[in-house]
């Protein structure tokens, strides 16, 4: 019996600075991908635009919503992007102008719900592993309001969005059933690339505890500059995988116990390991592998002697501005 055949369809609002990242990366302005071992650079003469955008797109996000009289506020959507697919397996055997009568179709369903005009790209990568559609629209409404909440706002807008694109996809592609959107499953997908990051860091966490387990009082101050050295790549990676799950809106809210912990952490560590353990280091995380491999990761430095962490944190202040990119 072969696989279930999705069609898939997200959204996804910006409000303003991070517009130019989501457009280097559907447009591929970026000279280099090593950021996003997903993008196989080789393939990248094979995507292309059903709407090839005319400007920048937060330049054209602000010409429209001008002409449209509308205003903004910092905080305002300025862009919508809605994310087209479908599961691997629809994909397989299919030619290039099949792959392309697919993203055409799912344009045509969106261009009847959304003004055209306000659709500034829509580009399909053929560069990943599944092809898939980044379509850009700036949420003005019928009437000329900027209100992505009235166009994609809630939970019923986003089930009839699903309905409405599963009905008109389904009459051309039979074999496809109903997609859920990331509201109704609870997370967003998270790439198998996450999941190798959090495998490296769970190696790293496992040498930091094989680091910890050596110290004793003895040699506490002639292991703490290995520690530290250890440490000035860990805390980063730490970081970097806290906005990685923050991204991928993995993480929930913090438990009361789990905040007095947090503030009793900061507090002793807040000198030397403050960006790692402010904020939101402890938030739930929606899948729970990932969720006890980054605590672990993240309790392991609980585990640093006092006379470790005292001479690590009176290294100057200039090694740890180095040592932070700060």
């Amino acid at each position: 019996m072969s696989k279930p055949q999705f069609a898939i369809l997200r959204f996804a609002k910006y409000k303003g600075p991070e517009i130019s990242n989501i457009e280097a990366h559907n447009e591929r302005t970026k000279e280099k991908y090593a950021s996003n071992p997903d993008v196989d650079a080789s393939r990248s003469h094979l995507n292309f635009h059903l709407v090839t955008p005319q400007r920048k797109y937060r330049a054209e996000a602000e010409k429209q919503i001008a002409e449209a009289g509308c205003r903004t506020r910092s905080d305002s959507v300025r862009l919508v992007e809605a994310l087209v697919t479908a599961t691997p397996e629809f994909f397989k055997g299919k030619k290039k102008a099949e792959i392309k009568a697919y993203f055409q179709e799912a344009l045509d369903f969106i261009r009847e719900h959304q003004d055209p005009k306000t659709i500034i790209s829509a580009v399909v990568h053929m560069d990943e592993k599944t092809p898939h559609m980044h379509l850009c629209f700036i949420p003005l409404t019928e009437d000329g309001r900027l209100s992505a909440k009235e166009i994609v706002g809630n939970k019923k807008k986003l089930t009839q969005w699903q309905d409405r694109f599963w009905e008109h996809m389904v009459k051309k592609y039979p074999d496809l059933e109903r997609g859920e959107s990331a509201s109704e499953t609870g997370r967003d997908h998270i790439p198998p690339r996450v999941f190798k990051e959090m495998t490296r860091l769970t190696k790293q966490k496992a040498k930091l505890d094989e680091l910890l387990s050596g110290v004793n009082a003895f040699n506490a101050k002639g292991k703490a500059a290995e520690i530290g050295a250890f440490l000035d790549k860990y805390i980063p990676a730490v970081e970097q995988m806290h906005t990685t799950l923050k991204k991928y809106n993995t993480a929930f809210t913090v438990t009361t116990a789990e905040n007095k912990k947090l503030k009793k952490k900061t507090e002793q560590l807040e000198q030397s390991l403050d960006k790692a353990t402010q904020g939101s280091t402890l938030k739930k995380l929606a899948d729970a592998k990932l969720h006890r491999d980054y605590e672990d990761a993240v309790a392991v430095l609980d585990r640093i002697p006092k006379e470790v962490l005292a001479a690590y944190t009176h290294r100057t202040e200039k090694e740890r501005e180095t040592a932070y990119g700060r």
